[in-house]
């Protein structure tokens, strides 16, 4: 079942929503290996978050994390070993490659990455540069227009 969302009301009230509404329906697509690997997203501050997911049997050299300008791409390939080496009786521990990507928003970058305990851990922060961040604009006086006029002229001579 697909369903369609109009948008169109948000552009005649809002700048730039364009991005949003893609944003939007890239999240509401289904993906068949959206639960794979499981992962959290946690926000540890008022402009700082945490992305953990669970990468096991994944070593840090598997795994590789891309920043790319508003996409965190988090891969990971498993070096395969030869089959014939190990006998599965059950196999439950998935060593299937996989890709996750985060749609992530403007001025949010990548601080860290760390690997331990099979859980991989992603720390990103919101930085707002200067010139884009809120600020107070003083109301003044009106400007008085200085006309050319005969009184003008008289005072000069």
């Amino acid at each position: 079942m697909s369903t369609a969302f109009d948008f169109s009301p948000l552009y005649r009230s809002m700048i730039g929503v364009d991005r949003m509404a893609d944003l939007a329906e890239a999240a509401l697509r289904s993906n068949a290996d959206a639960s794979y690997p499981p992962f959290d997203v946690e926000k540890t501050g008022q402009d700082s978050y945490r992305v953990t997911i669970a990468a096991a049997g994944f070593s840090p050299a598997e795994l590789e994390v891309t920043a790319q300008p508003n996409l965190l791409v988090v891969s990971g390939k498993k070096a395969r070993a030869e089959e014939g080496e190990r006998n599965f009786l059950h196999r439950g521990v998935a060593m299937r490659g996989f890709e996750r990507r985060f749609e992530l928003a403007d001025h949010v970058v990548v601080r860290s990455a760390s690997h331990a305990d099979g859980l991989l851990t992603i720390e990103l922060e919101r930085e707002v540069p200067e010139a884009l961040k809120p600020r107070r604009i003083e109301i003044g006086q009106p400007r008085q227009q200085q006309l050319a006029g005969p009184d003008k002229a008289r005072k000069a001579a």
